[in-house]
């Protein structure tokens, strides 16, 4: 779950919101509070807010004027054994009749129109690379070569020479699939555990035996690649303190370089939101769930672990793989697959998007039968205000904050300027650390915690309309 494109399976998309068709809810609170959990932000604007572009822009002309000298590539694969409740992802349960083969044929195929269309009138280099979905280690051993060989030969990625980050699953971190990886450069690798706990792992729709999850940590670290991380979900049904703990402990027992800690929503078309009402959230869910993340991060904290986003958790002496690490998410970004998203400065396209299965399945299909990748299809313009907005959102939600003056560098203004309205309301909320140093504008830990309340407040009027406006399919 965690962005590699994230972060997992995470993986890679921003989270929904919790209304039926996708919208932001409104504030939740008598005092004007808004709920802690409204919306999963890592990426903005949201991929609801993306439409079918009417002129299919050119490839070529749209990064004809970017920056292409220290890019991001993301590969999507969109293949799991299973769906977890929780899961809406795009990606579908098992690949029959040979779809993993036509799908990477077709992976080749749009890898060789992006390439072209990023051109030869300057240099093209790749600073990270990640891949996602789904799980990427659905595919054999195999096929994750020959994924690795559409990064490198198609696009020109040194896989060997920067950060990659690869997500897998316990039932599917298998011996042979991870040594491609560990040979092919693999710094990261991400599994999604969820919980230790198998009663736990049953609630949220994710069969799995705990000697399993074990057998296949044992085979992530005999690989010698040097960053672990584990996903954990709070807010489980029939989840306490106590079973929360065990399972962090039982993570922590194998020293991952990072963890990511994420809430649990119900989101409408997934496998608990057919059983459960995904506006039926209350105060009493939002507190519990406050209170897991409270003890689980005081608990990271207390055993070596520095605190890099509401989520996210490194060990303090974890070795450093790169500059940007996994980083995924700023402009730059080529995503390959039909789930991933690109980013160019002014424009963010991808594909069409579905949770429900039947509508996935048909995606997919249409993606193995295209022939040409040299246009984007759907996607969502980018002016000055949302650059802007993209800007804070992003920088704001990472523990360390944003240096007031690389705000102004960019876009020769001030952030107190341009959300001088939403930037006082986060102060008056006490999410504002007033002690940070002069020039630094950073979340106070209350800020960290209401971060998935935070990070919709500065969603444009626009996206929040388009957003609205969304039929989930």
């Amino acid at each position: 779950m965690s962005p590699a494109t994230t972060t997992t399976t995470t993986a890679i998309t921003t989270t929904t919101a919790t209304t039926r068709n996708g919208a932001v809810p409104s504030t939740g609170s008598a005092a004007g509070l808004p709920r802690p959990y409204r919306s999963y932000v890592y990426a903005y604007p949201h991929k609801t807010a993306y439409r079918p572009l009417a002129d299919r822009p050119a490839l070529s002309g749209l990064w004809a004027d970017e920056p292409k000298d220290a890019l991001s590539l993301y590969a999507h694969i969109p293949f799991c054994e299973v769906r977890c409740g929780f899961c809406n992802l795009f990606t579908r349960i098992g690949a029959p009749d040979g779809l993993t083969t036509r799908y990477l044929d077709a992976l080749d195929r749009q890898a060789t129109a992006v390439r072209e269309a990023l051109g030869d009138d300057g240099p093209v280099r790749f600073a990270t690379a990640a891949f996602g979905g789904g799980t990427p280690t659905f595919l054999t051993a195999a096929e994750l070569s020959r994924l690795c060989d559409i990064a490198e030969l198609r696009m020109g990625a040194d896989l060997r020479a920067v950060p990659l980050s690869v997500e897998t699953s316990p039932a599917t971190a298998t011996a042979d699939r991870l040594a491609v990886l560990a040979e092919r450069g693999a710094t990261r690798l991400s599994i999604g555990v969820q919980s230790f706990v198998e009663a736990e792992a049953r609630a949220a729709v994710r069969p799995q035996r705990r000697a399993d999850v074990e057998a296949a940590l044992g085979r992530i670290r005999d690989t010698g690649v040097p960053v672990l991380n584990i996903d954990l979900i709070y807010g489980i049904e029939g989840q306490t303190e106590e079973s929360w703990r065990r399972s962090l402990d039982a993570a922590l027992a194998w020293r991952p370089e990072e963890l990511y800690l994420y809430p649990l929503y119900v989101r409408p078309l997934t496998g608990l939101g057919r059983v459960q009402d995904p506006a039926a959230a209350d105060r009493e869910w939002d507190e519990g769930r406050l209170r897991l993340y409270r003890h689980g991060r005081d608990h990271l904290l207390a055993h070596g672990y520095e605190q890099v986003s509401m989520r996210m958790f490194r060990r303090a002496d974890a070795p450093a793989v790169g500059p940007d690490d996994h980083a995924c998410q700023t402009d730059g970004m080529i995503g390959l697959g039909c789930g991933a998203r690109s980013y160019t400065s002014r424009l963010h396209y991808s594909f069409d998007y579905a949770v429900e299965m039947r509508e996935i399945r048909s995606i997919i299909d249409g993606y193995t039968e295209t022939a040409d990748f040299s246009r984007a299809e759907v996607g969502r313009r980018v002016d000055a205000d949302e650059a802007r907005r993209r800007h804070l959102l992003q920088s704001l939600l990472q523990a360390e904050g944003m240096p007031v003056d690389g705000y102004a560098a960019r876009f020769g203004g001030s952030p107190f300027a341009d959300f001088g309205a939403e930037l006082a309301r986060f102060e008056q909320w006490g999410w504002l650390d007033t002690d940070a140093p002069d020039g630094l504008l950073r979340l106070s830990p209350e800020g960290l915690a209401y971060s998935d309340g935070l990070g919709p407040e500065l969603f444009s009027p626009a996206v929040r309309a388009a957003m609205a406006a969304y039929e989930a399919k």
